[in-house]
């Protein structure tokens, strides 16, 4: 019991801190972003965004501020907002990796596998160890029947982390649709291994290849 207790208290300690800081210098857009960290960790999703709100006022350059306000709204399911965020991080960093990657993902929420791949490439180009972009590009890929070019991207996501479950998980849909079953049940008992809510449907289709 003691250790949630800790950690929520140095999530506390370290608001207390960014609050001190802005009573010094309230127009640092730094300290307001880091102080939206901390909001949000406590599941502060207002407060945060008033703070990152007033970081991009003082710092508009400020890439990481852009990325935290479009996750927030994909928390809220505001895909429009989420995408705007994140489009307007790429206009003030263009190199940033984050934004490209979270686009990817918004784009696939809007069923939209051809725009989530221009980005999703683009985030990989930018920082080849993007792990979740190469997953979210496995599954864009899937998406479009490229199940070739969703193997080779859920792989590489599992060369950098190999146990993580939503690339496993990739690989068991891909296998299964290229008739390759035990490739699929193997990659598939992974991702339930390592914690991935598979499909109740999938694991069903499953059963006569066991």
């Amino acid at each position: 019991m003691s250790k949630p207790q800790t950690q929520t208290k140095t999530t506390e300690e370290y608001i207390e801190e960014q609050i001190a800081a802005l009573a010094k210098n309230p127009e640092c857009g730094t300290t307001h972003y880091n102080l939206a960290v901390g909001l949000i960790k406590q599941g502060k999703w207002d407060e945060a965004i008033e703070e990152l709100l007033a970081a991009i006022e003082h710092s508009p350059s400020l890439g990481e501020a852009y990325v935290a306000l479009g996750g927030i709204y994909l928390h809220k399911g505001d895909l429009d907002a989420c995408i705007g965020f994140n489009q307007r991080a790429i206009e003030v960093r263009p190199k940033f990796a984050a934004p490209y990657g979270n686009l990817g993902f918004a784009y696939l929420q809007r069923g939209d596998p051809e725009s989530a791949i221009d980005v999703l490439e683009k985030a990989v180009s930018l920082n080849p160890k993007f792990i979740q972009a190469h997953s979210t590009l496995a599954s864009a890929y899937f998406m479009q029947g490229r199940l070739d070019d969703s193997i080779a991207a859920a792989k590489k996501a599992l060369a950098i982390e190999p146990t993580f479950a939503v690339a496993h998980n990739n690989l068991a849909l891909a296998y299964f649709e290229k008739g390759a079953y035990q490739e699929a049940i193997e990659h598939c008992d992974k991702a339930l291994a390592y914690g991935f809510e598979v499909q109740p449907k999938f694991l069903k289709d499953l059963e006569p290849y066991r």
